[in-house]
C-alpha cells in the first residue's frame, strides 16, 4: 500500500483526503529529526508545513519518496533542486492564504482608520477618551494599492464595498484587468503617492523592491497618509517610516510583517500611531485547513498519476527530450529576462519564442515556460514556477506563442525571444556552446555579437564612433565596477548606432547608468541581473 507521512499538523480535511485515496497515512507530528531520517525511507509521500527541513541529507534517505506536499506557499525548507534530480515532485498550496491575507489587510485598514487597538488599550486601562480617538471614514477616501496581484485585487474588491476609490499600480498587469475590477491604473508609484489617503503594499520581495517605501517615497505622499504592509517586511524602510511618522507626513501605519522575525523589540513597537500584529496575514483556521487540503490534493495527484497543478519543479517530460533540451533551460530563462528588461515598457503585451535547429525537433514546451519565467521573475506577488508561469502570463494579458523550425543559420541551435510592449518589439537571440553548454547572447537591440552570459550585464546604445568603449570603461571604473567581458555590435538596420554589451562583477546601479547617459552620444542604457 502507498504510504504517506504527515510530519506536521495540516488539518483533518487533508488527512481524510489522503485516506480516502486509499493511502496508509501515518502521523509524524512530534518526531525528532533522528526519527524522521530513520523512517522516511518507508514512505512514498510526505506532507509538511514550514518546520520540517527537507534537505539533501533527508532526501538521500527517502529512497521511496515520490512527492512532497508543502501546506503553504513558500518552499524554502525544501531542497527543490535535489528533489528534482531525484525525480520527487514538490508541490505547494499557493492559493491557500490569499483570502486570509486580503481580509487581514482590511482588518488593519479599518483598525487604522478608527484607532481600534489604541482605543481598546485606553479603555481597558481605565480611561474614557472618545475625542482622543476620533477617526476617519473609508467612504470616499482613495486607497492606493502597490502590487495588483491576487491579494491586491481581493483587497480592491473588498475596499470598494466600503465606498473607497481604488488606484492600483502594477506594470506587469494588463490594462483590461484594471478595467474589469473598476480600478484606476496608476502609471507610476508616484501617481499613487500624490493622491492616496491610504496605501497598502503587496509587492514581491526582490532586490528592486527592498525598501520600496523609503524616505523619497514618503516625501512624495500626501500629508496625513496612512500606510499598511501585510506583504513582506523588507518592502518598507523602517527608519524612514519612523521619521515620516514623527514629522506628521504619515498619520498612521499598520504592520503585520517585519524585516526580522520573530521580533519583540522593533523600534516602531509602542508608537502611538502604529498598529502591529505578529505576521497573522495567513493565520486563520480556514487558511490552515485549506493549505493542508490543497497540499494533500497535490500529493494524491502525484502518487496516482494525476495532474500536479502547483508543482514547483520540473513537470513531466520524456526522458530523451529532457536530456536534449536540458542544456537550454538556463539560456531560455535568461533570454526571457533580458528581453523583458530591454523592452520599452514593463507591461508586456506578447512574448514570441522561436526554436531553430536540432532543439526544434524536441518537445520545447518546457523551454517556452522558462522564457516566460524569466520575463516574469520578480514581478508577481507569488513565485513563478514551471506550472504557473503560463497562467500568470495569461492573467496579465501577455500572449505567448512558440514556433519551431529544424534549420538554423550559422549555429546548430538558436533560441529567439521577442517581447512586445508599447507597440515595439524587442528581440534577443542566444545559443549554448561547448561541452559545458554555456549560454551565449548573440543579438540584442538589433545588433549582433557573441558573448557568454554572466550574472550581471549591461547594454548600451550609442552613436557609432571611436572612443566610446573607453569612455564607458572609465565611467564604470570610477564606480568600482569591473568589466568581465565586452562585445560590440553595429545595428543591422541603420549602421549609425552601435550596441555595447558588458558583463560585470556586480550589478550596474541606476545612478551609474544615468551618469553614462549624461555623456554625449550615449542614447540608451539598461542593467540586467540574471
Amino acid at each position: 500500500m502507498t504510504r504517506v507521512l504527515v510530519a506536521e499538523n495540516i488539518g483533518e480535511s487533508g488527512i481524510e483526503l489522503l485516506r480516502s485515496a486509499g493511502f496508509d497515512v501515518d502521523s509524524g507530528v512530534g518526531w525528532s529529526r533522528e526519527d524522521l531520517e530513520a523512517k522516511i525511507g518507508d514512505y512514498d509521500g510526505l506532507l509538511i508545513r514550514s518546520a520540517t527541513q527537507v534537505d539533501a541529507d533527508l532526501l538521500a534517505k527517502a529512497t521511496n519518496l515520490k512527492a512532497v506536499g508543502r501546506a503553504g506557499v513558500g518552499v524554502d525548507n525544501v531542497d527543490v533542486d535535489t528533489a528534482t534530480r531525484l525525480g520527487i515532485v514538490v508541490a505547494n498550496a499557493p492559493q491557500s492564504n490569499v483570502v486570509t491575507a486580503a481580509e487581514h489587510t482590511m482588518a488593519l485598514l479599518l483598525a487604522l482608520a478608527r484607532h481600534v487597538p489604541q482605543a481598546h488599550a485606553s479603555l481597558t486601562g481605565g480611561a474614557w477618551e472618545r475625542s482622543k480617538f476620533s477617526g476617519v471614514e473609508l467612504n470616499g477616501k482613495t486607497l492606493g494599492i502597490l502590487g495588483f496581484g491576487r491579494i491586491g485585487q481581493l483587497v480592491a474588491h473588498r475596499a470598494k464595498g466600503f465606498g473607497m476609490r481604488i488606484v492600483g499600480f502594477d506594470p506587469y498587469l494588463a490594462e483590461e484587468r484594471f478595467h474589469e475590477l473598476g480600478v484606476e491604473r496608476a502609471a507610476t508609484p508616484e501617481d499613487i503617492y500624490a493622491q492616496a489617503d491610504f496605501i497598502t503594499i503587496h509587492l514581491p520581495k526582490t532586490p528592486e523592491t527592498e525598501n520600496f517605501l523609503n524616505a523619497k517615497a514618503f516625501a512624495q505622499m500626501k500629508d496625513g497618509v496612512r500606510v499598511l504592509n501585510v506583504a513582506r517586511g523588507p518592502l518598507v524602510d523602517d527608519a524612514a517610516l519612523g521619521d515620516a511618522l514623527e514629522s506628521g507626513k504619515v498619520a498612521g501605519a499598520a504592520l503585520d510583517v517585519f524585516r526580522r522575525e520573530p521580533i519583540t523589540d522593533h523600534p516602531l513597537f509602542g508608537h502611538p500611531r502604529v498598529i502591529v500584529t505578529p505576521h497573522l496575514g495567513a493565520s486563520t483556521a480556514e487558511a490552515t485547513d485549506r493549505a493542508g487540503y490543497q497540499a494533500a490534493e497535490q500529493v494524491v495527484a502525484a502518487l496516482t498519476g494525476g495532474p500536479v497543478t502547483t508543482a514547483v519543479n520540473v513537470p513531466a517530460i520524456e526522458a530523451a527530450d529532457l536530456e536534449a533540451v536540458g542544456p537550454f533551460l538556463s539560456l531560455s530563462r535568461a533570454l526571457g529576462h533580458i528581453a523583458a528588461s530591454l523592452a520599452p515598457s514593463a507591461a508586456l503585451d506578447a512574448i514570441e519564442v522561436e526554436f531553430l535547429g536540432h532543439v526544434a525537433e524536441r518537445d520545447t514546451r518546457l523551454l517556452t515556460i522558462q522564457v516566460v519565467k524569466g520575463a516574469l521573475a520578480g514581478h508577481t506577488d507569488e513565485g513563478v514556477n514551471d506550472v504557473n508561469a503560463l497562467t500568470f502570463a495569461g492573467e496579465r494579458g501577455i500572449a505567448i506563442t512558440s514556433t519551431s523550425r529544424p534549420a538554423a543559420r550559422d549555429f546548430t541551435d538558436l533560441v529567439r525571444v521577442t517581447a512586445t510592449a508599447a507597440g515595439t518589439s524587442t528581440r534577443v537571440v542566444g545559443t549554448v556552446l561547448g561541452q559545458q553548454h554555456r549560454p551565449h547572447l548573440l543579438e540584442a537591440w538589433g545588433a549582433r555579437f557573441n558573448v557568454q552570459l554572466a550574472d550581471h550585464l549591461a547594454v548600451f546604445r550609442y552613436r557609432d564612433q571611436p572612443g566610446m568603449l573607453g569612455r564607458l570603461g572609465t565611467a564604470l571604473g570610477d564606480a568600482s565596477i569591473n568589466i568581465v567581458s565586452a562585445a560590440v555590435g553595429v545595428e543591422t538596420d541603420s549602421g549609425a548606432e552601435a550596441v555595447l554589451l558588458v558583463t560585470t562583477d556586480r550589478a550596474v546601479p541606476e545612478d551609474v547608468l544615468t551618469a553614462v547617459l549624461r555623456m554625449s552620444d550615449f542614447h540608451e542604457a539598461t542593467s540586467v541581473s540574471l
